[in-house]
């Protein structure tokens, strides 16, 4: 798993990531055993007399890892039949058992666990089926370890405090969407930012979401503004800061399972307590990504990338493709050219001086139909764009360009990222 953090890491102490890890930090040692143990059993609960149905409960908050909980279970006939433990993370990205499926959590070749996280989770899940009782375990240290289940070092009174929160708010019944990643970035940008929404389904259920922004320079903006640099309450008198009223958002989603979220003419909201910033590109960009489903993660290195024809064309043009990926993902890609003489096309056509609808009578300028492509990219996370031999597409609405020097370099610049 690829990933350039630019600004900081921080490293948590190897005994307390066993159970809570961080994407971009290193993985975690084993526990070590506690000198002297003390047996810490939860409340007894009778076997086989929970109500049927599918349960989902998450954590409230992030942990300092950057990770936070999520379980589903069902229950048939007083019994459970499958559960399911697992974590997303603030900056969304894959769910934590897929990111360690694909190698990027690694405890056991950086921290020398016995097994993954996701092998020891399974290991949990399979105790409560075996055992059908979540009073039936014992905590050897006041972290949350425990010596019941047979090779699980990592702690699991995450997973036994949301089956009990389960279990007490009742029954949920199947989420509403489809598993997966999504991902959407805004069309255009706005001043300086370009709004992103990220979030994962698990089970069906909105689980973490991450609305942001990307500027031209490839910053995030929530790690700009957790850093200090936007400042929207010493500068505007704002009653919180961006990141903090933009999470209030995030958590009602997650709350609701609804992205109808209402909002005024300006973009304001009276439905989120402590929100004064506009949110309609936020509900507009959930929106949008549910309706075009989850997205294949890219698995990128955070970063700016660019590629380049190598010649100039007949017509004195020669293209360039720059991609930003924030948090793994394509968040922005601007796709231009550069002429002889040193002048931009979208600038160039941007001020009336390239007229493909006047002279040519296309349907629309060349930046706009450029700018659809570019929105199929960044809507995909893909570069899978068909095309004919002549290098046009019908997969793309309102597109009449040539797309294929586009693909090509945006492929190269992908490259560089991987």
């Amino acid at each position: 798993m690829k990933r350039i953090v630019f600004f900081g890491i921080v490293l948590l102490a190897a005994t307390a990531l066993i159970g809570c890890g961080q994407q971009s930090e290193p993985a975690p040692q084993a526990a070590a055993p506690e000198q002297t143990p003390v047996a810490v059993a939860a409340p007894a609960a009778e076997p086989g007399a929970f109500a049927d149905g599918i349960y989902f409960a998450m954590e409230d908050d992030y942990a300092s890892s950057g990770w936070k909980y999520v379980v589903s279970f069902e229950v048939e006939q007083g019994d459970f039949v499958w559960a399911d433990w697992n974590g997303v993370h603030r900056d969304s990205g894959p769910d934590k058992k897929t990111l360690d499926k694909m190698g990027g959590y690694q405890m056991v070749a950086r921290g020398g666990a016995l097994d993954e996280w996701y092998v020891q989770a399974e290991r949990t899940e399979a105790y409560l089926l075996e055992t059908q009782d979540p009073s039936a375990i014992s905590y050897t240290s006041d972290r949350g370890h425990t010596d019941d289940i047979s090779r699980v070092t990592i702690r699991v009174v995450e997973f036994y405090d949301l089956v009990d929160q389960a279990l007490a708010e009742g029954p949920s019944g199947p989420g509403a969407y489809e598993d997966g990643i999504y991902f959407t970035s805004a069309q255009a940008y706005s001043g300086n930012w370009r709004s992103t929404v990220a979030f994962n389904v698990i089970n069906g259920y909105i689980a973490g979401v991450n609305w942001s922004a990307v500027d031209r320079d490839g910053r995030d903006k929530k790690s700009v503004d957790r850093d200090g640099g936007y400042q929207m309450v010493a500068r505007g008198g704002a009653i919180d800061e961006w990141y903090v009223q933009a999470q209030r958002v995030e958590n009602l989603l997650v709350d609701t399972q609804d992205p109808a979220i209402p909002y005024d003419d300006d973009g304001y909201t009276d439905a989120v307590s402590g929100v004064t910033i506009h949110i309609d590109d936020f509900v507009k960009l959930v929106q949008a990504s549910l309706d075009h489903g989850p997205v294949e993660y890219p698995d990128l290195a955070d970063g700016v990338y660019h590629a380049e024809a190598d010649e100039y064309a007949s017509s004195g043009w020669k293209g360039n493709v720059t991609l930003t990926v924030v948090n793994g993902f394509i968040a922005d890609v601007n796709w231009s050219a550069t002429h002889r003489d040193g002048r931009d096309k979208k600038t160039v056509d941007l001020e009336g001086g390239y007229q493909m609808v006047a002279r040519g009578g296309a349907i629309d300028e060349w930046y706009v139909q450029a700018q659809r492509v570019e929105n199929e990219l960044l809507r995909t996370q893909s570069t899978d764009i068909p095309y004919d031999d002549g290098g046009y597409t019908d997969a793309v609405s309102g597109v009449t360009i040539h797309i294929d020097e586009f693909v090509v370099l945006a492929e190269q610049a992908i490259e560089q990222a991987r």
